[in-house]
């Protein structure tokens, strides 16, 4: 079985991830890293091709990635969007939201140019896609954990229990 992390961008999912993965001897997929290795920066993918067709690789990541049996999947903060990424990832996962509070994302975000959803007025961009996208995180998730206040390793211990 994987363990699907999603959530919002700074929500942890990546540092997340590399705690389980070496607590459970599981192997850590990350779909950005996964598209960056292949298609080069997310920045420049969105500059030159845009949105939609950054979703079309990520789509790609997912369908690969969700075919594992014992890996930890962290995954970029839009893959949720689409449905068919979260039936793809539940068919042998479980899906783990980290849900993070909006004052948390912007203390996180602070000075972070490689997101590209989040150039131009940060804090509202934020508050804007974490508008739109919890509803979405809390539809596809089989455990939701509050990350505030909590460090990585006491994520990753919650979720270990909820596996077990």
């Amino acid at each position: 079985m994987n363990i699907v992390l999603i959530g919002m961008p700074a929500s942890g999912k990546t540092t997340v991830a590399e705690i389980l993965g070496k607590n459970l001897g599981a192997q850590v997929v990350d779909t950005d890293a996964l598209i960056v290795k292949r298609h080069g920066e997310i920045n420049k993918i969105f500059e030159k091709f845009g949105e939609e067709h950054f979703r079309n690789l990520e789509s790609e990541a997912v369908k690969e990635v969700a075919n594992n049996t014992n890996a930890v999947i962290s995954t970029g903060g839009g893959c949720p969007l689409r449905r068919e990424n979260v039936l793809a990832l539940k068919k042998n996962g479980k899906i783990v939201f980290l849900r993070t509070s909006i004052t948390e994302l912007i203390k996180r975000t602070e000075g972070d140019g490689t997101r590209p959803l989040l150039k131009g007025e940060r804090e509202e961009r934020l508050k804007s896609l974490l508008t739109v996208r919890t509803p979405i995180y809390e539809d596809a998730s089989d455990l939701t954990i509050d990350t505030d206040g909590r460090t990585p390793e006491e994520i990753a211990k919650k979720i270990t229990e909820f596996i077990r």
